[in-house]
């Protein structure tokens, strides 16, 4: 497996563990320079490589009057700021072949969301950008099916390539993580990221929006650090259950460090 570099960071195996994680989505740009300047204090103290990340349109919501963002021109001006003000690698998704030009004027890592993972076009056209991406595996795919996507993106000459787990369909409404979906997918030369609150959601299992049960991300995180995940994804929230996105699945913000030095203590012992 070769690391892909990400700013300072550098992801894969033998390297520490990797944090990816902000709100779901850009509210204000107030709560996101509160989350980002928490997190890079936080991140700083216990030693762990922070990404930060936020959507500036989240384009697969489930109802028609979900909130968005603010879109990608006053969303990336947003992220473009915590580059500046905190020196943080900053991460957000594209859902179009239009938008991945500007995305990658700001964007250190563009992001593939789950279900846009097959999505031959736009896969070619981030992949042409030059940045590292990472896609996310779709809930319907098998982590041996991801072996096409990388193909993909290699044939367009990328190499910087990360791929996240984020569970898979178990029925109605519900997700399951396979551990060994971690091994399979790093098989394919790329880092793997575990996101450990969109495994815990509960797709539209709330009528009209998705449901969630963030006190099971914790233990899927632990889960796979163990089973060697070179990095966690987790959306984090100062109070979940007022976010405008995907708060039923997002932690808080202020209980996250005893979290993070057991998943860095946990990485050290099977990936020293």
């Amino acid at each position: 497996m070769n690391p892909v570099e990400i700013g300072n960071i550098r992801m894969g195996k033998g390297r520490p563990l990797t944090l990816i994680a902000g709100p779901c989505v850009i509210e204000t740009p107030d709560i996101t320079f509160e989350i980002a300047g928490y997190l890079k204090t936080l991140c700083e103290r216990i030693g762990m490589p922070l990404i930060f990340k936020a959507s500036y349109d989240k384009a697969n919501r489930t109802n028609i009057t979900s909130f968005r963002g603010p879109g990608i021109e006053s969303g990336l001006a947003v992220l473009a700021e915590v580059q500046k003000r905190f020196g943080l690698p900053v991460i957000s998704d594209v859902h179009s072949t239009l938008e991945v030009p500007e995305a990658a004027r700001v964007l250190d890592v563009i992001q593939i969301p789950a279900f846009l993972c097959r999505q031959t076009d736009l896969l070619l056209a981030a992949a042409r950008c030059g940045k590292p991406i990472n896609v996310k595996k779709g809930q319907f795919l098998a982590p041996w099916d991801m072996k096409s996507v990388v193909g993909k993106l290699a044939s367009a000459g990328c190499e910087q390539i990360v791929l996240t787990d984020r569970g898979a369909m178990f029925g109605y409404n519900n997700l399951v993580s396979d551990m060994r979906g971690i091994a399979i997918m790093q098989s394919l030369g790329c880092p793997v990221v575990f996101d450990a609150t969109h495994s815990i959601q509960l797709p539209g299992g709330a009528g009209n929006t998705s449901g969630g049960q963030r006190e099971f991300a914790p233990v899927l995180a632990r889960a796979a650090v163990a089973a060697g995940a070179d990095a966690v994804f987790m959306e984090v929230h100062p109070d979940p259950d007022k976010a405008l996105c995907d708060g039923p699945n997002s932690l808080v913000l202020e209980t996250l460090e005893p979290l993070l030095r057991q998943l860095k203590a946990i990485r050290e012992i099977v990936a020293p």
